[in-house]
């Protein structure tokens, strides 16, 4: 199987402790975590995402805002440049250690996260890069 993931979720993975906006969206999520860990491939999506499912339901997901369309077009410009590749939907990654591992020593230095400008868990994901992304649930298989 693959995770369907959005580009700015691609940022979001890597601080994921468990907190979310839900407890349904938290345990989606922790799922999702361990199908990460476990290796299983990312493929880019345009719009709402595995980790994006238990919020469709309500009355006006934030999911389809523009302002989440546009945290995707940032964080994927941000990778793919970080990367060295095109990537956009429809493309894959493999959570590997290698992955993981450059994705989170350029979100703590502050080089890919143009997508968190104004999110509002951007002070949480700070202190889980300050403290070396100790209790993270995704860790590379």
């Amino acid at each position: 199987m693959t995770v369907r993931l959005r580009a700015h979720h691609l940022l979001c993975m890597l601080t994921f402790v468990g907190e979310g906006y839900t407890s349904a969206f938290t345990d989606n999520y922790r799922r999702i975590a361990e199908r990460l860990s476990e290796g299983e491939e990312i493929k880019l999506v345009s719009g709402p995402d595995d980790i994006c499912a238990p919020l469709l339901s309500g009355e006006e997901p934030h999911c389809f805002k523009a302002s989440v369309i546009e945290r995707d077009a940032a964080a994927v410009a941000d990778i793919a440049a970080l990367l060295g590749e095109e990537i956009g939907p429809g493309s894959t990654l493999v959570p590997d250690a290698r992955l993981l591992s450059k994705l989170r020593r350029n979100f703590a230095s502050g080089e890919i996260r143009h997508a968190c400008i104004g999110c509002e868990w951007g002070k949480l994901c700070s202190r889980i890069a300050a403290s070396n992304f100790s209790d993270v649930l995704i860790k590379a298989a």
